[in-house]
């Protein structure tokens, strides 16, 4: 009897825990276009979500190891950062995560050069950037969104496409944090003012060279566009460890708001 009290108490236990875990994760979807195109993405709701409050959203950009369709590896870098129980109560917000098949670069057709003034100077209106902004515009139509804190985000490929987003669309954003990425710096015009800025790089990047950023960061400071850029010495392509650990990481984006 008392070993089937206990079998019972063990069930309930992890049931209660597998309902916490879910309730307190990504979940999957799919977004699919009117033309019948697919996106895999991962999202995740504001904790405690109130229907009369209004929340920022945050779309994620993943690098290029993070490609494929399981839905899953988008979220192997920096997805724990938005499951921080101190973070969810913190920062409430919806966040994006889709998945890049790898197809292509995100706006790039293939792998680009990584040295500013070689890559295009112009990017392709791509499958994966056209689903991207289609899954973008559907959050942005719901009335919980707040859409004066609208924010993107990423990492090595995902770095160069935040540029090449908030370049697209900079009326959308009120921030955005590329992590060693690159864009050439002729992309850069003073239509970017609207959206701050706020860069990562380590010096010892043997993937994406650091000229990425620094070229970035001079461009931007002369279009005018407000910018802050940190460099972590001695650090390779994993800039994006010491960026999410950086002290007001968090603070500073949500704080960017649009006038």
């Amino acid at each position: 009897m008392r070993k089937a009290r206990f079998f019972i108490l063990v069930l309930a236990l992890l049931a209660t825990c597998g309902m916490l875990r879910a309730q307190d994760s990504f979940e999957r979807a799919v977004y699919v276009s009117p033309t019948g195109d697919s996106l895999l993405y991962r999202y995740l709701r504001p904790e405690n979500e109130q229907a009369d409050k209004k929340y920022p959203l945050v779309l994620f950009l993943h690098g290029a190891g993070e490609c494929g369709t399981d839905n899953e590896k988008q979220l192997d870098h920096g997805g724990q950062m938005w499951l921080n129980p101190v973070n969810r109560e913190k920062y409430p917000a919806f966040v994006l995560a889709p998945q890049c098949t790898g197809k292509n670069y995100w706006g790039y057709v293939s792998r680009p050069s990584f040295v500013p003034e070689e890559m295009p100077a112009e990017t392709a209106d791509t499958p994966e950037i056209r689903l991207v902004k289609e899954l973008l515009d559907q959050y942005l139509a719901l009335p919980q969104v707040d859409k004066s804190r609208v924010y993107v985000m990423g990492l090595s490929m995902g770095g160069m496409a935040t540029f090449d987003v908030a370049i697209r669309y900079p009326d959308i954003f009120a921030a955005a944090i590329p992590i060693c990425g690159s864009v050439n710096p002729k992309r850069i015009t003073p239509a970017l003012r609207p959206v701050k800025f706020r860069l990562f790089h380590g010096d010892a990047d043997n993937v994406v060279p650091v000229e990425g950023s620094r070229h970035a960061y001079r461009a931007l400071k002369a279009a005018g566009v407000t910018v802050d850029y940190v460099e972590f010495p001695g650090c390779n392509h994993g800039s994006w460890n010491p960026a999410f650990g950086y002290p007001d990481f968090m603070e500073w984006l949500f704080s960017c708001k649009k006038k």
